[in-house]
């Protein structure tokens, strides 16, 4: 079951016990302000949002480990000073491409102690999905942290569903999620691929 909420994350996250989700996969905003400073390059469609003018509060680390048993944290190298746990287990999306104007891959922190991982799968791959965020990344990275980090029957949270990559993944390998997202037109448009795929996936049962 796919759970998906326009709602701020605290507020959802509030409604839940301690540990009741297994593994959280989350890409919260950096706070770098992205849309703003850098109108030059691949952020230039998304400025006006002001979706990355700043970063979660201490606060939304301490609730996110309440609630999830096991984290991956994207952009984590943002985020040393919030976190208190090690860095030394990472994942790393290699985007296959070097020296573009964006980054050349991005990190995850990982609370499972185990070797560093690399995700190799090209950005321009990626972008054939159809880009509705900024931030979004591939549904088969997704399906890759799942696979690897995620056991049957494993209850999956998003705290900032962005594209809906995330919850996708988890629908296709069967894995009950909840995400949540506070911009009314990103959770519309996520909303929208999510059903485009879950509905053709029904479609495809009954070929």
């Amino acid at each position: 079951m796919i759970e998906y909420y326009n709602e701020d994350c605290m507020i959802g996250m509030a409604r839940y016990p301690d540990k009741y989700f297994d593994l959280a996969i989350v890409d919260p905003p950096y706070g770098i302000g992205a849309g703003k400073e850098k109108p030059h390059n691949g952020w230039k469609d998304y400025g006006i949002k002001q979706w990355d003018n700043e970063s979660p509060d201490e606060e939304y680390f301490i609730e996110l480990m309440r609630v999830t048993k096991n984290q991956i944290i994207w952009g984590a190298n943002h985020f040393i000073s919030k976190l208190p746990y090690d860095f030394s287990c990472f994942v790393v999306w290699d985007k296959g491409q070097r020296d573009f104007s964006l980054a050349d891959g991005e990190m995850a922190w990982t609370s499972f102690k185990s070797s560093a991982r690399f995700f190799n799968y090209a950005r321009a791959k990626a972008l054939q999905e159809g880009k509705i965020h900024p931030t979004q990344k591939p549904v088969a990275l997704y399906k890759w942290l799942l696979t690897n980090y995620a056991k049957p029957g494993d209850k999956i949270l998003d705290t900032h569903v962005g594209s809906a990559s995330s919850l996708i993944a988890c629908y296709d390998l069967g894995f009950d999620a909840v995400g949540f997202e506070l911009d009314a037109d990103y959770y519309r448009e996520s909303k929208q691929r999510l059903e485009r795929f879950m509905n053709q996936t029904r479609l495809e049962d009954f070929i």
